[in-house]
């Protein structure tokens, strides 16, 4: 019987983490620790090191969002102005992300850089997270949040390896 419960337990740890929005939200957790850990630092290298995480992270996890999870939220939902919104955001965080990518931690304006991406992606989140906002809509929309899961989370491990092979 133990057996039995242990691999119900596996098959439902499985399924959620192939939940879209359960990986989605794991994302921004990793990152909001990581913007933590920018901020309590004072070591240069290690900001740099944090930073090239994070700019690598969301440049995965906004790729996913753009080309798998928005076209399916505004497909089920009709909801162009959350849409909108969400790709606006996006689009100001890269050009922060580039930004970073492109300075060093001795540069001046970089800690201010990392810091106004931070309250960028803070409220971003809170958008996506809070009721009424896009997850909402994703789960009362009954979009199929598992497969969509499994291609979000295919793509980022493609994204991923190929970053790694550049």
């Amino acid at each position: 019987m133990a057996s039995k419960s242990r691999s119900s337990s596996t098959a439902r740890g499985r399924s959620k983490h192939a939940d879209a929005i359960v990986l989605l939200k794991a994302d921004h957790r990793q990152v909001e620790a990581w913007f933590a850990q920018f901020s309590k630092t004072k070591n240069q290298r290690k900001k740099q090191q944090l930073a090239a995480q994070l700019c690598d992270a969301l440049t995965v996890h906004t790729t996913i969002e753009e080309e798998i999870f928005y076209p399916a939220f505004i497909e089920a939902t009709g909801d162009r102005d959350t849409h909108h919104e969400a790709v606006v955001e996006h689009a100001g965080a890269k050009k922060l992300i580039a930004e970073i990518q492109a300075m060093s931690p001795d540069d001046d304006y970089y800690d201010a850089k990392v810091t106004v991406l931070a309250e960028m992606i803070r409220h971003h989140v809170k958008e996506e997270e809070q009721p009424g906002g896009m997850f909402s809509e994703a789960k009362k929309s009954g979009m199929d949040l598992q497969v969509l899961g499994e291609q979000l989370l295919a793509r980022k491990q493609e994204l991923q390896s190929s970053a790694k092979a550049a």
